[in-house]
């Protein structure tokens, strides 16, 4: 995850999106941890691809589960159940696209404050 973090860090400065890293990693990391905990597959890597939009980025988490992420309700003691919302509300959309060949990616776009 490291090392995810550190790239999307690169490509956000270099794309002069900087000011959207604090939650561009957080995303990333939520999306990274559910593909990990949930939709692991023996045999296929979990990857991240990145891609520049107007104002802001594309992160997107590729696994090969079928198994499609889902909101569910979190307690106050659940142990999990609170990353897909914190997607939700840290970026503009979020979704999922079905890959060529198995799984999916988990996607989250992030644009610039309109004031930048």
């Amino acid at each position: 995850m490291g090392l995810a973090r550190a790239e999307l860090r690169r490509v956000l400065d270099g794309w002069g999106l900087a000011p959207v890293e604090a939650s561009a990693s957080i995303v990333l990391s939520e999306l990274f941890t559910n593909a990990v905990r949930h939709a692991k597959v023996p045999g296929w890597e979990i990857e991240t691809r990145y891609a520049p939009l107007w104002r802001g980025v594309r992160i997107e988490v590729h696994d090969a589960s079928q198994a499609l992420p889902r909101i569910v309700p979190a307690g106050p003691d659940a142990t999990g159940g609170r990353g897909l919302p914190l997607v939700e509300e840290l970026s503009d959309a979020w979704g999922v696209t079905p890959r060529n060949g198995p799984g999916k990616a988990v996607w989250a776009e992030l644009t610039l404050p309109r004031a930048l």
